[in-house]
């Protein structure tokens, strides 16, 4: 074998290697990517700091204000958030009234089934279980995870990986790309670091901009689910702009909840129609607005690559990995990109067919 078949053996062999580690380690290194993933989020705000403020004092006070707006937004989420799946859960007796006095009679009169076809005892009788059974089961799993020091060790010292890398990669950044620049081979480097700047244009764009639209679909979905009169509609209106980042699928996730809350709160059609209504605006805001306006086409992926991209995440590395897919699918999107434009360029794919 020639040394260069050897070499690109070992680079190849190298590369598998280094993606079997990646794989097997997932949920181990899920948190140091996250905190990579919010370190370069945050760090152009630290470099427009940086330039009236040394680098470190520019990171303590972003990572400060940051971590504040954080806080504070969960202080007030988390108990709204509470009252409001209190309250659905309250309601959920007078749905089942209403089940059994109005929709179970006009189904049976519109359907003329047989007497006794949709029993409401039977019903209650299976939520009533399965709702115990629920309530038993996350008792049980609370319970374990208290008890079990290994999981509660490990879920604490995610959580405070998370913020203290995230630090740390913030106030190096500069000298973490130096380091990784002074590593490549002089003749790798034109080309490393175009790919680089594409990617980072490409990442940047696509994370801020969706992260603004993902703000703006929940404050509108909530805003409007509210003024509509659901009474969960800040918790299914944030849930559904946190789910944005998908397409369609935040749209889809937030209208069956709102009708599903809707039908148990209002039991009649007009407010259901509402809520279709308030999430086809919500649609149209994001397709024909924001999304052009903020984000773009950026990403450069078809929404099924997208949705393939987020499951395949989730199958990987779970939680972390559906955050992660996206900004790894736009990097791999400029590689491949760039590879398709070197195979165009190539005298193997120019050469014309013999005659």
């Amino acid at each position: 074998m020639n040394p260069l078949a050897r070499r690109r053996l070992l680079i190849g062999a190298g590369l598998l290697g280094a993606a079997l580690l990646v794989w097997l380690l997932g949920p181990v290194l899920a948190p140091f990517f996250v905190a990579a993933l919010l370190a370069y989020i945050a760090n152009p705000l630290v470099e427009r700091l940086g330039r009236l403020l040394p680098r470190s004092w520019a990171t303590v006070l972003v990572f400060v204000v940051l971590s504040v707006f954080g806080l504070l937004a969960l202080l007030f989420a988390i108990p709204a958030l509470q009252r409001q799946a209190v309250s659905l859960l309250q309601q959920l007796p007078r749905f089942l009234d209403w089940l059994e006095q109005t929709a179970v009679p006009w189904l049976h009169h519109t359907l003329d089934l047989p007497p006794g076809t949709l029993s409401m005892a039977a019903a209650r009788g299976w939520l009533q279980e399965h709702w115990a059974q629920a309530g038993s089961f996350a008792a049980q799993g609370l319970g374990r995870l208290v008890s079990s020091g290994l999981g509660l060790i490990g879920l604490l010292v995610n959580a405070v990986a998370v913020p203290v890398v995230t630090f740390y990669l913030l106030r190096d950044w500069p000298q973490l790309l130096a380091q990784i620049d002074a590593l490549l081979p002089a003749r790798w480097r034109p080309a490393v670091r175009a790919f680089a700047a594409e990617a980072d244009r490409v990442l940047g764009g696509f994370l801020h901009g969706q992260l603004l639209v993902m703000l703006a679909q929940g404050t509108f979905y909530a805003v409007a689910l509210t003024v509509v009169g659901l009474d969960q509609g800040l918790l299914i209106g944030f849930t559904a702009g946190l789910v944005t980042f998908v397409p369609y699928l935040g749209g889809v996730i937030g209208l069956t909840l709102a009708l599903i809350a809707g039908l148990i709160q209002f039991q009649d059609v007009w407010h259901l129609v509402a809520i279709g209504g308030v999430f086809a605006a919500g649609q149209m805001l994001e397709s024909l607005v924001l999304t052009p306006l903020l984000v773009g086409d950026r990403l450069g992926l078809h929404p099924v690559a997208v949705i393939f991209a987020v499951m395949a995440g989730g199958q990987l590395f779970g939680f972390f990995g559906v955050l992660l897919a996206l900004p790894v699918s736009a990097v791999l999107a400029v590689l491949v990109r760039r590879a398709l434009d070197r195979y165009r360029q190539s005298a193997w794919y120019r050469q014309e067919p013999p005659c």
